[in-house]
């Protein structure tokens, strides 16, 4: 007997395309000798919200100058050949790349030819401007390393110049992260010979990143200054506002007011600035991981990637850190100064409204005594008009007995007073009197 196949199981909608993903973006594989020219595009505003279909469109025209076959609307990454390149075009949160990359190098170093691979007329045509550009030669590492170094000094500042071992020894990089007249930033990459062409192209795809994150976290930089200049402003306020809390003189109602002016402006500061300042901390990381991904090495006592990093690089991205912090920190003063500016608020108001209470109990008592005064006016009132009433009707009955008319007031005055008394009071008992 053969055993029963399996019942199909469905699968999600989108386990496939998930488990694609992680082999769409290949890293390119170059040769020896070789080059690389790179392009990374940032529109200036709200990136992460942009019309993606213009990247797509840029993307198609490049292609179409080159005669190559057009990709499919929605894509998020595309690899194909326009001419002697191969190119990779990735579109990220914020920016798209392009990767181009050939055999061979030119006899002058760091040829201005070797970009016309990307016109000045689409790059001119680009939704949003060049964050990033990079041009990358691959050579031959000499049997003698110490060859190079004339090299580096013809092609790169000294000041700045980076050099080190990567990948254990398998290949010499070198860049001085400055832009050339040509609007490019170079780096050389020297490699051992033997070293896979997959290697020689994770290292070039690495540098092009390391640069594109490198720029990309540091558009806080500005952002920064111009907040920290901002709080530099709306900090005295803030202290003076806390330093007065405690001073009676000044009015609980004017001062919370004040507070919630500037304690409206820091929440806008921080809506305005939390996107850019949290993505310089990602970026930062990226940076960081490229860079020892790198797994680099001292080349022959020259500057290493992360000695680099922390001399020019950290600096920047520790001031957008501490301008973040301190808007973090002014936010919570202002939020604890205003919770205690409301508590005094409410203490005045609540002794405010004892004070209402007991004139109002005051009050109270002055017309309930008032009331019993009218009360006793207006039983003598009612009592003196009832016994002209009562007199009146009882004369003829006085009449007959001989009684005069001076004894019969006299004998009902008080009978007449006693009775209004009760009418009265049992008038004020069914009104709910007391």
């Amino acid at each position: 007997m053969t055993a029963d196949p399996k019942p199909h199981l469905p699968d999600h909608p989108q386990r496939y395309a998930l488990v694609n993903e992680l082999h769409a973006r290949p890293y390119p594989k170059l040769g020896v000798p070789g080059h690389a020219v790179y392009v990374a595009f940032k529109e200036p505003r709200d990136a992460a919200n942009r019309d993606r279909s213009k990247d797509h469109d840029h993307l198609v025209d490049l292609l179409t100058r080159h005669g190559a076959a057009q990709p499919k609307a929605g894509i998020t990454h595309y690899g194909g050949k326009i001419g002697r390149h191969e190119v990779k075009w990735e579109s990220h949160t914020e920016f798209t790349t392009y990767l181009a990359f050939g055999k061979g190098v030119s006899s002058r170093a760091f040829d201005p030819a070797e970009t016309e691979i990307y016109p000045d007329s689409w790059i001119d045509a680009a939704p949003g401007g060049r964050i990033a550009a990079v041009q990358i030669r691959i050579e031959e590492l000499p049997e003698n390393p110490d060859d190079i170094s004339p090299l580096l000094e013809q092609w790169f500042v000294t000041e700045s110049l980076v050099c080190t071992w990567v990948l254990d020894g398998a290949a010499v990089v070198a860049g001085d992260f400055r832009i050339d007249p040509n609007g490019q930033m170079r780096f050389a990459v020297f490699a051992r010979p033997g070293t896979g062409p997959g290697r020689i192209g994770r290292t070039v795809q690495r540098l092009c990143e390391l640069e594109t994150y490198r720029a990309m976290s540091m558009l806080g930089l500005a952002r920064a200054r111009d907040l920290s200049k901002r709080l530099n402003a709306l900090d005295p306020r803030l202290t003076e506002i806390v330093d007065g809390m405690g001073n009676d003189a000044n009015s609980a109602e004017e001062t919370l007011h004040d507070l919630l002016e500037i304690s409206a402006e820091l929440e806008s500061l921080a809506v305005q600035h939390s996107f850019r300042f949290s993505a310089t901390g990602a970026y930062e990381a990226i940076v960081r991981e490229r860079v020892e991904a790198l797994r680099e090495s001292r080349f022959e006592g020259r500057q290493k990637l992360s000695e680099f990093m922390a001399r020019r690089y950290d600096p920047a991205v520790r001031t957008v850190k501490s301008a973040e912090t301190r808007l973090r920190q002014m936010v919570t003063r202002a939020a604890r100064a205003g919770e205690l500016l409301r508590t005094r608020v409410d203490v005045e108001r609540s002794a405010q409204n004892q004070k209402v209470l007991e004139s109002m109990d005051r009050r109270s008592d002055l017309q309930l005594r008032l009331q019993h005064t009218v009360e006793g006016l207006s039983v003598v009132a009612i009592s003196y008009y009832a016994i002209s009433v009562a007199g009146y009707l009882a004369y003829p009955l006085s009449k007959k007995i001989g009684l005069s008319k001076e004894l019969m007031m006299a004998g009902l005055t008080p009978i007449v007073i006693l009775a209004v008394w009760l009418m009265i009071r049992r008038i004020r008992k069914g009104m709910g009197g007391h």
